[in-house]
């Protein structure tokens, strides 16, 4: 379903590339977790997935296919029919990501607006599906609220119902729950995986926090330095990890017997 090829990429005002011929495959109805520490390359790599790298900043070069259409060198205005369609995201900081001055439930029918033909009322009823499919409490009256009258997760799970409310192929997941506490980061994963059950939408889902990679993702990929050291199936991963850097990862997982201080 989506493939990444050898991807380079280079900002102008960096020494080194922020990836470095990475490769990365992902199934129809697969959920691949990305780990790695700050500066790894992860979020470059979702970024030139997402069709968001700014072409006029960087060097890029390699392949990026999303069910056989190149997206790293095809047009931008190719690009936008595809971007909130094809591909969701979600973003680490809900409040910067929606707009403060735009009630929620115009800002999830948003892709719905750009990528179908539906009536307001059509689009409206969809939007309500989303967010009772993210579990949002009332959501009829939360369409017209506006992003500071709901809480840290609530506003996740209005940006997750923004995101998939399209039913896309590929959903990217840039860190969504390191801003939330340790509850709502556990409510955040199981509607995750419920989404992914019901709708069979694959996942891309970037962390560095790999207990939370480990409850969600079948395959794990680990970054460092803009490199893919260690690839397979999460539970051989943690298991058995063979990359001295993964192992230092998989070492520094808090457990009940060696507490993280």
């Amino acid at each position: 379903m989506l493939e990444i090829r050898n991807l380079h990429v280079k900002f102008h005002s960096r020494c080194r590339e922020a990836v470095s011929g990475v490769s990365l495959t992902i199934a129809d109805g697969e959920i691949l977790g990305l780990v790695g520490e700050s500066g790894s390359g992860k979020s470059v790599t979702a970024m030139s997935v997402a069709g968001l790298l700014p072409r006029k900043q960087c060097d890029y070069s390699g392949d990026i296919l999303l069910d056989g259409m190149d997206l790293l060198h095809t047009d931008r205005a190719a690009l936008r029919k595809i971007q909130g369609r094809d591909i969701g995201v979600v973003f680490q900081e809900p409040q910067s990501s929606l707009d403060p001055l735009m009630k929620v439930g115009r800002q999830v029918e948003e892709c719905l607006l750009l990528h179908t033909d539906l009536s307001k009322e059509e689009r409206r009823a969809r939007v309500i599906t989303a967010m009772t499919a993210v579990e949002l409490p009332n959501p009829e009256a939360l369409y017209d609220k506006y992003p500071h009258e709901l809480s840290g997760g609530m506003l996740q799970r209005a940006m997750i119902a923004a995101a998939a409310v399209t039913h896309p192929k590929l959903l990217l997941l840039d860190e969504p729950t390191t801003a939330l506490d340790v509850t709502i980061q556990a409510q955040i994963l199981t509607l995750l995986k419920k989404l992914n059950r019901d709708y069979g939408m694959s996942m891309l889902f970037i962390s560095h926090n790999l207990n939370v990679v480990r409850k969600l993702s079948s395959r794990v990929a680990v970054m460092q330095t803009g490199v893919i050291v260690e690839s397979g199936t999460t539970e051989d991963v943690y298991a058995h990890p063979q990359h001295p850097y993964t192992q230092k990862l998989v070492a520094a997982i808090p457990t009940r017997k060696k507490p993280n201080f």
